[in-house]
């Protein structure tokens, strides 16, 4: 036999060996669940592709709030309630705050480098440490003032060419992000060399870390075959080394302005002066940095296109009660500011519904592991479980939310019964719940009320002025979930609210020259 033949029966026989090894046996009292489809890979081919969160909602209402799937050898229980999400995620977070074996998306594409997927131990609470504590709820009111002078950009943007609002909703998103990372700003979502790299790995992070994907993530022996057999493996490793290119380059900048007096504030920056105490390397610094700028554009912009669908689709209902209520608070001559969140309940409330109706981390963000066995209400949960609090079956179980899909503010604009202090569930639970929360809620808020204020939102019409049916189902596939393109018709209020929309923008770019350099 040639060595290219004695490496794969080697490999093969190692893979057969190791799968009999690794046959799962099933405990008693586990979860209700479907029965396997085999032994082999359990579950796994049951789980659909394409929204996969649709087939988890049916399961929970089939077997109830805790559903069990054995995913190849790894035991998998999906959440459908908030209240069972509160208390197995919350409640026993000291035993559910790790993750799971990420072989795709944390091993081969990121090196083990990406803190939100890492398991429970030093990196991981080191990286929890530094992002906490830059994006606390006090942290993060010092990026109120970027936030502000990017919005009046993107409402000077709106008036002008209401067609290209998706574009400009990323252009906001992303260059808050990228000023607060690294302390200078977005022009172009197009053209910007960084911004085009970092969309490249977020598109596909998001589409590999789909659960039942890939095969090796139920059976990890075949990463033992040879190369030839796993192209999976060869891409990933292709993408990884662009983004340790591009992500490494962006510490390397801010560093050379920190040398020559030019740095802005900025989460690199803080990381590079604080490395000795955090005790981070520059790869470390590069992948974390990552997160923020990474993690918080797409959920932001995608976030707002949700809204903007809203107001297509349900705008009659809502809207007019919210101009009003932004009437009597703000008046015709000045915008909405962060100032008057306490005094604009019902913007509030569109903000919660906004980020209740279709959530954009549709599967509850990045899957929790078990450390121990445990029971949660007679139900056996084994050590090594992987749990999805499946975030689409939350937030439209009619138990919590009657009439899930309709788009209703109303729902919070008085106190519910419910776990935890938002009123939903869209940052997560325990030890996992999102780092940039606070940032990304003052995005929002700011940007809904600022556009409630400024424009008429409603359905679009076509040639012949009928209007244009709008699908509020119509969306992507991916880990985060956002709308697909949609037509809307934006016109502004007044000829008044464009005149101060354009005054405040002027006066904000003067502000932000100061982030070009």
């Amino acid at each position: 036999m040639s060595p290219f033949e004695i490496g794969l029966s080697a490999a093969l026989t190692t893979l057969i060996a190791a799968l009999i090894v690794l046959r799962p046996k099933k405990a008693k009292d586990l979860p209700p669940g479907p029965e396997p489809s085999s032994w082999l890979v359990g579950n796994r081919n049951q789980v659909p592709a394409q929204k996969p969160w649709r087939w988890f909602e049916e399961l929970n209402n089939q077997y109830g709030p805790v559903a069990y799937l054995q995913m190849g050898r790894t035991p998998t229980i999906v959440i459908g309630t908030a209240q069972a999400a509160w208390d197995i995620l919350e409640k026993k977070s000291p035993v559910t705050s790790s993750r799971p074996r990420f072989i795709m998306g944390q091993e081969i594409l990121s090196n083990n480098m990406r803190g939100f997927m890492s398991e429970s131990g030093p990196f991981w609470r080191r990286w929890r440490r530094v992002l906490h504590g830059s994006f606390v709820q006090k942290a993060s009111d010092t990026y109120k003032p970027v936030q502000n002078l990017e919005s009046k950009q993107l409402m000077s943007e709106l008036a002008k060419n209401p067609t290209k609002y998706r574009e400009y909703l990323e252009r906001y998103a992303t260059s808050v992000a990228v000023v607060v990372t690294y302390g200078r700003r977005v022009h172009d979502i197009f053209n910007d060399e960084v911004v085009c790299l970092n969309r490249e790995t977020q598109d596909y992070l998001t589409s590999i870390n789909i659960p039942g994907k890939y095969l090796v993530e139920s059976i990890p022996v075949l990463l033992y075959l040879p190369s030839f057999l796993t192209p999976w493996r060869t891409e990933a490793l292709k993408q990884r080394a662009k983004d340790i290119e591009y992500l490494t380059r962006l510490v390397q900048e801010v560093k050379a302005k920190m040398e020559n007096g030019r740095a802005r504030p900025s989460f690199c920056r803080q990381l590079i002066e604080d490395r000795e105490k955090n005790d981070m390397n520059d790869l470390e610094i590069a992948y974390t940095c990552g997160t923020p700028f990474g993690a918080g554009v797409e959920t932001t912009a995608g976030s707002l296109a949700t809204f903007m669908l809203a107001c297509a689709a349900f705008g009659p209902s809502f809207i007019p009660k919210a101009q009003k209520e932004l009437d009597a608070v703000v008046g015709p001559d000045r915008m909405p500011t962060f100032e008057d969140f306490d005094d604009l309940p019902f913007i509030r409330a569109i903000v919660n519904e906004t980020l209740r109706w279709r959530p954009v981390a549709v599967l509850g963000g990045t899957p929790h592991s078990s450390t121990e066995d445990f029971v949660y209400q007679g139900m056996f949960i084994p050590k090594g479980s992987t749990i999805i609090a499946n975030l689409w079956g939350i937030h439209l179980n009619p138990a919590d939310f009657p009439d899930p899909h309709r788009f209703d503010p109303e729902r919070f604009m008085s106190k519910r019964e419910y776990p935890g202090p938002w009123q939903h569930s869209s940052f997560g639970y325990g030890r996992r719940v999102c780092p940039g929360q606070y940032l990304a809620s003052n995005s929002i808020y700011i940007n809904i009320a600022r556009i409630l204020w400024a424009f008429n939102l409603s359905k679009a019409r076509d040639e012949n002025g009928n209007e244009i049916d709008i699908d509020t189902f119509a969306y992507t596939n991916g880990f985060n979930s956002v709308p697909l393109p949609f037509p809307i018709s934006i016109t502004a209020r007044t000829p008044g609210h464009v005149a101060i929309i354009e005054r405040d923008n002027e006066a904000a770019q003067e502000e932000l020259k100061a982030y070009d350099s």
